[in-house]
């Protein structure tokens, strides 16, 4: 493991707009693990792409292993829905995970960027509470 691979597993990477690990899991424990993980912090997922499948599906493409995870908090989406009723168009929460040259990757958008674009003071500490529980359960897995 060279050293970029070390600090992505150990510190995590945090990209201008998303929050990376490498999983020492398999695919498709890890894709479980951050369901379970998410719960943990309180959001349950309420939706789920394989853009695998889907890529598959609609052109006939094969791409490695890849799931969006819609992922919500509840009170925290009432709190940001009553701050700035547009607010849906940011939500929910997309966590990814994905596989790529052999590894197991999962990333979870900064809401504190995404969010930020919005000129709304009441949603910057929501969304430092989001971003937080969203990390947390990136690192618990």
């Amino acid at each position: 493991m060279d050293i970029q691979q070390t600090f992505i597993k150990n510190i995590g990477v945090f990209a201008m707009y998303g929050y990376k690990r490498i999983s020492d899991l398999p695919y498709e424990q890890t894709v479980e693990k951050v369901k379970d993980e998410l719960q943990k912090e309180g959001f349950g997922v309420l939706t789920e792409i394989d853009v695998k499948a889907t890529m598959k599906k609609k052109l006939g493409e094969d791409i490695d292993a890849y799931i969006i995870l819609g992922a919500c908090n509840p009170p925290n989406a009432l709190k940001a829905l009553k701050a700035e009723q547009d607010i849906g168009l940011m939500l929910p929460c997309n966590v990814i995970v994905y596989e790529k040259e052999g590894k197991t990757y999962v990333s979870a958008v900064k809401p504190t960027v995404a969010m930020g674009m919005i000129e709304n003071d009441a949603l910057k500490d929501i969304a430092l509470d989001i971003e937080s529980k969203l990390k947390k359960a990136i690192d618990g897995v």
